[in-house]
């Protein structure tokens, strides 16, 4: 019995491209939104390591013109999938949303505030080819955030490293590409900006090694962040604390390992609207 990764390394690279869903959260970003869309819409079509694919974002309940400009621009591409809130839940229900929308074998996770340029998906692309993995991580060469939350990121990243008997450079990185219906499968809980984190140690808990790939990182184009310095520290603090909890208990074995089903399904929210 072959593995996956075994049946894809019989492919030629020549021959074989990549089914490559973008998953992206979006609230009040009617400053960035329309130039984030068209920067993925132009690789995507342009890259030939790239066969089908989709653009997936979660409008999380904007107040101002994101949802208007994401439907229009839904008009002259087909692939746009919208989903969205009607009230704001946070950035974590947001990808957890858009990840639960997509259909594709690989999903690639962006923000759409512009601080990851889509073209750092060149470094990931043969590497997924050849098979090398289920789940690979964008490790940024140089943080453009500003010095406070570089910090934050970097102590919490520490932590999450140690909970996990991990060695990541960049722990809290959003720039991911996961293998579909791993990643479909995967039971997200955070609300806020600590989806990442959890991301990175679901996977783990799934048995999975995450593969780093060093890529750029550039300043907010504009938008809101949807939370404020100090109660976002608090709240990585507390979820960090929550992480290391359930590793606990999983080593215990009063928790047992997340599921990963060998095909991806839909984990529909009630609550989620689809266009």
């Amino acid at each position: 019995m072959t593995t996956k990764g075994e049946h894809m390394s019989q492919v030629p690279i020549a021959s074989r491209t990549v089914r490559l869903s973008v998953a992206a959260p979006a609230f009040n970003e009617a400053d960035n939104i329309a130039a984030a869309v068209e920067e993925w819409r132009s690789y995507l079509e342009g890259h030939p390591a790239i066969g089908a694919w989709e653009i997936v974002v979660c409008d999380d309940g904007s107040t101002d013109a994101t949802r208007a400009i994401l439907e229009d621009l839904r008009k002259g591409c087909p692939e746009l999938v919208v989903v969205g809130f009607e009230h704001n839940r946070g950035a974590g229900a947001a990808i957890a949303a858009a990840i639960a929308a997509t259909r594709l074998d690989w999903v690639v996770l962006l923000d759409s505030d512009g601080q990851f340029p889509i073209a750092n998906l060149g470094r990931f692309l043969d590497r997924i080819r050849d098979g090398e993995g289920a789940a690979f991580s964008g490790a940024r060469i140089r943080k453009a955030d500003g010095l406070p939350y570089r910090w934050g990121s970097a102590l919490s990243g520490a932590i999450g490293n140690l909970l996990h008997r991990t060695r990541y450079r960049d722990f809290n990185s959003i720039f991911k590409v996961v293998y579909g219906p791993l990643f479909r499968a995967l039971p997200l809980e955070s609300g806020g900006m600590n989806c990442s984190t959890e991301i990175t140690a679901r996977v783990v808990e799934a048995g999975h090694d995450w593969i780093e790939i060093p890529i750029e990182h550039r300043q907010r184009g504009g938008g809101s962040r949807g939370w404020r310095f100090w109660r976002g520290a608090r709240d990585r603090a507390l979820f960090v604390g929550y992480l290391g909890y359930r590793r606990w208990l999983l080593r215990l074995g009063v928790l047992r390992p997340p599921a990963v089903p060998a095909v991806s399904g839909e984990h529909a929210d009630p609550a989620l609207e689809v266009r």
